[in-house]
C-alpha cells in the first residue's frame, strides 16, 4: 500500500492485477486500439494500453480515446503500420490511423537526466526546473514513474488481459484520490501545466486532491506565466469543455490558478453588482456543461465570450460614464481586454471576431422597432448573442421582458412578428431603448432658445 505522505517513489516491480479481479473487458476497447495492440503483440513487441483509458475502465467509464505504448521506436511502429504518421518534435509518436479513429502509439519514455545527482549542469531544465527536454527512451517501470499522476500511470497488458501498477494508482482509484508521482512541487515545477490536469481529472472524476500534492498549488501558480499562450488555449478547451466546466472553474479559483489564465476576469468577480455576486459567467459554465450532456455542441467562441464579458463590461461602463458613445466604449473596452488575455492564453481569430460579433449585438436586442429586429434575427451570430442575452438577463443586466420578447419572436409567424415589432414597447431601464446593458441615466431636457423671436426648433 502507498503512503499517504503524497510522495510516490519509483518501483521496479509492480502490483499485477490478474483479468479476475478487474473490470476491464476487450469488448470495452475499440476494435482499431485492439488491432493496435495484436499487432505489436505479435510483431514480438510489449504491448499495454495505458493511461486515462485504463483509468477510465477500471471506473466503469466509457473512455474517450485509447493511447496505446509499446517497446517498439518510432520507426519500428512506422514500418509496422502502414497507416501510421509520426509525429512531435520534442518526442516521437505514431498516430494510426483506422477511418476517424486515432491510436496514438508512444515508445516507453524515461525521465529526463538533469545531472543534480553527479554536479553536472543541468540543461534539461530552466532556473525555474521547467523541463526543456523530455525526449528519453526507457523501460516500462521509468515510463510508469514519468507519468505525472498516478491513477494515470496504470498499464493493461494485452499479452495476458492483467492490469500492472507500478505507482499505487488502483488504491488511489479506489480511494479517490489525485497524487502526483514523486514531489509534487518538483513535478508542478518541470510542467506547470500539470497543476492544471490535476484540478481537471479531480472535477471530472470526482475525486479529491492529496493534500500534499495540492499543498504546492496556491504558491506554484506563477509558474503557469511561463507557459506559452498557444498551449494554454488548448489547456483551457480540455478544462472547460469537457463536460465538469463549472466544478473545474470554481476548484481553479479555490486553489488561486485562475487568475494566471484570466486575470481581468479573475479581478472583475471580485466585486459585486448591488451586494450581489456576478453570475453570469458560473450560468454559462453550468449551460455548457448541460449542452455536452445533451450532445450538444459548443463553440471556444462562446466560451471566451462569456469568460471575458465581466471585464469588457466593467470597462465599457467606466468610459461612458466618463462621456463616450456606448459602441465606442465597448470597442475600445473589448480591444484593451483582448490585448491583454492573449497575453496569457491565445484566442485564434476564428473564435475572437465571433466572440465580439456575440458582444456588439447585445446592444441591438434593444432595438427592435422597423426592420431592425427582422434584421437582426437574419444575422450569423444571432443564435449565439441571444443565448448570451439570455445569460445577462440571468445576471440581472437586462430586463426579463426583453428576453421573453425575443423568445416569442423567433416563435411565431411572420404576421405575429410584424404585429409584435409594430406595438414594441421600450424596455425599461434602457436608454432610449438602445443600451443594451447601459442604465438610463436621467438627464435634464434644456430648452432651446428661439432665433429671431420664433418657436423652438
Amino acid at each position: 500500500m502507498q503512503p499517504r505522505t503524497g510522495r510516490v517513489l519509483p518501483t521496479n516491480t509492480p502490483k499485477v492485477i490478474p483479468r479476475a479481479e478487474h473490470p476491464i473487458s476487450r469488448a470495452l476497447i475499440s476494435d482499431s486500439a485492439l488491432k493496435v495492440l495484436y499487432r505489436l503483440k505479435d510483431a514480438g513487441y510489449a504491448s499495454f494500453l495505458v493511461g486515462g483509458c485504463v483509468r477510465d475502465l477500471m471506473l466503469g467509464r466509457e473512455p474517450k480515446d485509447f493511447d496505446v505504448v509499446t517497446d517498439a521506436s518510432p520507426e519500428q511502429i512506422k514500418e509496422l503500420f502502414r497507416n501510421a504518421r509520426l509525429i512531435g518534435r520534442r518526442f516521437r509518436l505514431a498516430h494510426v490511423r483506422y477511418g476517424q479513429d486515432i491510436i496514438e502509439v508512444a515508445t516507453f519514455r524515461a525521465a529526463p537526466h538533469t545531472g543534480k545527482e553527479d554536479g553536472e549542469s543541468d540543461d534539461d531544465v530552466d532556473e525555474t526546473g521547467r523541463l526543456l527536454s523530455d525526449n528519453v527512451f526507457g523501460t516500462q517501470d521509468q515510463d510508469a514513474v514519468r507519468r505525472d499522476i498516478t491513477v494515470n500511470a496504470l498499464y493493461y497488458d494485452i499479452s495476458d488481459f492483467t492490469v500492472k501498477d507500478y505507482t499505487g494508482g488502483v488504491a488511489d482509484l479506489k480511494a479517490g484520490v489525485m497524487r502526483m508521482i514523486g514531489d509534487p512541487g518538483t513535478r508542478f515545477r518541470e510542467d506547470p501545466v500539470r497543476m492544471l490536469r490535476v484540478v481537471r481529472f479531480a472535477a471530472k472524476l470526482g475525486f479529491k486532491i492529496d493534500p500534499a500534492t495540492a499543498a504546492p498549488l496556491h504558491d506554484l501558480g506563477h509558474l503557469l506565466l511561463n507557459v506559452s499562450n498557444a498551449r494554454l488555449f488548448e489547456e483551457v478547451l480540455k478544462l472547460f469543455h469537457g463536460g465538469y466546466a463549472l466544478e473545474t472553474y470554481e476548484m481553479l479559483r479555490h486553489y488561486d490558478l485562475f487568475r494566471f489564465l484570466f486575470p481581468l476576469t479573475e479581478d472583475s468577480l471580485a466585486g459585486e453588482d448591488q451586494n450581489f455576486p456576478r453570475m453570469l459567467l458560473p450560468q454559462a459554465l453550468a449551460n455548457t456543461d448541460l449542452r455536452i450532456e445533451q450532445g450538444k455542441p459548443v463553440n471556444p467562441a462562446f466560451l471566451f465570450a462569456a469568460m471575458l464579458w465581466e471585464p469588457v463590461r466593467l470597462d465599457m461602463e467606466r468610459r461612458i460614464a466618463k462621456g463616450a458613445p456606448a459602441f465606442e466604449a465597448l470597442a475600445q473596452a473589448s480591444e484593451g481586454v483582448l490585448r491583454e488575455e492573449v497575453r496569457h492564453v491565445a484566442i485564434p481569430k476564428r473564435f475572437s471576431f465571433p466572440m465580439r460579433e456575440i458582444w456588439d449585438l447585445q446592444s441591438r436586442f434593444a432595438r427592435r422597432q422597423g426592420k431592425n429586429a427582422f434584421r437582426l434575427m437574419e444575422n450569423k451570430r444571432f443564435r449565439a448573442a441571444y443565448d448570451f442575452l439570455l445569460l445577462r438577463v440571468h445576471a440581472g443586466e437586462e430586463a426579463q421582458e426583453l428576453a421573453d420578447w425575443w423568445t416569442r419572436f423567433q416563435e411565431v409567424d411572420e404576421d405575429a412578428r410584424a404585429e409584435m415589432v409594430r406595438t414594441v414597447v421600450p424596455v425599461q431601464g434602457t436608454e432610449g431603448g438602445e443600451g443594451g446593458g447601459v442604465k438610463k441615466r436621467k438627464r435634464r431636457r434644456r430648452r432651446r432658445k428661439p432665433k429671431g423671436g420664433g418657436a423652438a426648433e
